[in-house]
């Protein structure tokens, strides 16, 4: 199975910048290059291997040129050079670096990072104008649909003429999705338990691993930060408090926010100001990029109608919707002192700004309770999305 994404990358196998796929360990970037390996075998030259082969990471890490240990000099046919994991090398930027300036007519390099943080602190070289990013999430609905082979449900997400038998198949999925999330291995597993055991290793092990990597000092107080920030999911994000329950310092909290933003694990989504300066100081609010992941977190596995915290489940959802539409930097929330609140405003194509609020059933929506921002924004249209219209609404 392909990832939506997948053409993207294909198609950018014919420029010289470097193909940089990021995302959260267990997303499917390996896969990707396999993939990529396989289909392109026989009409091109290609090289695929693994940094988390201790060898193969010390001979690159000795010299950048030591590459040509392990694939031909280029001579008249250009090289697709595939690494997995680059960010094990000390100095992944340099590697890149000297590499694509010496051979980029002759070397076409695609690598993958399982954390973005990696980047910040160990690419010491921004490569500007070298590369190209592609952030690899975990499934989204349809992506979901397409794994379980049932394309033909697709084209109906978010559309006004569902039939009534595929809306009912697109709910359950839906359901689904809102308990067990999106990672490959998750939506495959036939059996709930199974589903269940793979999230508890993702947020075990994997998580775990991304505290040691970035050198944090307590694994364990990351792990537990994860769980109490799985509660509070579409709060407010408030340091003191937080740090306060787990009992560590504000700096400390705010290293391990940075490095779950970064490990792709969760966003924090800014409000929405006029004044930008204004916004910068307020308080983010927080969601998780897998509700999988998050219910692991939540210990909470239940259906989603027997649960007490649907409604920020399926407003996690939509957060999950509106960044694949529109991209993280342009969702807001809106706030005032007097705690009127709208979930989401988005900033839209050609300053076509457009707000969400989202409520489990829409009986519970009161249009007289957002007034004071339909007052304040008369050019932002602002619409409730409940979970009967959730797979209807164009967002």
């Amino acid at each position: 199975m392909k990832r939506l994404i997948y053409k993207e990358i294909f198609s950018h196998l014919s420029k010289k910048q470097i193909s940089l796929i990021i995302g959260a360990r267990q997303v499917g970037k390996s896969t990707i290059l396999k993939q990529l390996h396989e289909e392109i075998k026989n009409s091109e030259l290609v090289f695929s291997f693994s940094l988390e082969n201790k060898q193969i990471c010390k001979l690159l890490n000795d010299n950048p040129e030591n590459i040509f240990q392990l694939i031909p000099q280029p001579q008249n046919q250009r090289i697709v050079v595939l690494i997995d994991e680059i960010q094990y090398l000390d100095d992944p930027s340099n590697f890149l670096k000297v590499n694509y300036d010496t051979y980029q007519e002759k070397l076409k390099f695609v690598v993958t990072g399982s954390s973005s943080f990696y980047i910040d602190r160990k690419f010491k070289d921004s490569l500007a104008g070298r590369k190209r990013i592609f952030e690899l999430s975990t499934l989204s609905l349809q992506e979901m649909l397409h794994f379980r082979q049932r394309d033909e449900l697709i084209q109906y997400i978010n559309s006004d003429n569902i039939p009534l038998l595929s809306l009912d198949e697109l709910k359950k999925y839906l359901y689904e999705y809102l308990v067990f999330g999106g990672y490959p291995e998750v939506v495959l597993a036939e059996d709930i338990q199974e589903k269940k055991l793979i999230l508890k290793e993702l947020g075990t092990s994997y998580a775990k691993k991304d505290a040691v990597e970035s050198n944090l000092n307590i694994a364990d107080v990351y792990l537990n930060l994860l769980k109490l920030l799985a509660t509070r999911t579409g709060s407010l994000l408030n340091v003191n408090s937080l740090s306060s329950d787990i009992a560590v310092d504000n700096k400390t909290i705010e290293n391990y926010l940075w490095v779950m933003s970064k490990s792709f694990h969760i966003d924090l989504v800014r409000p929405f100001f006029k004044n930008i300066s204004s916004e910068l100081k307020k308080m983010p609010k927080v969601y998780f990029n897998d509700l999988g992941l998050r219910n692991y977190f939540a210990n909470n596995f239940s259906g989603i109608g027997m649960r007490e915290d649907k409604g920020e489940l399926l407003e996690n959802y939509v957060y999950l919707v509106l960044k694949q539409k529109y991209g993280s930097d342009s969702i807001r929330y809106w706030r005032t002192q007097t705690k009127k609140e709208v979930d989401f405003v988005v900033y839209g194509d050609n300053g076509k700004n457009k707000a969400f609020e989202v409520k489990f059933n829409k009986k519970s929506y009161n249009k007289s309770k957002y007034m004071n921002f339909t007052t304040n924004y008369p050019d932002i249209p602002l619409n409730c999305i409940d979970l009967e219209s959730v797979l209807v609404n164009k967002l």
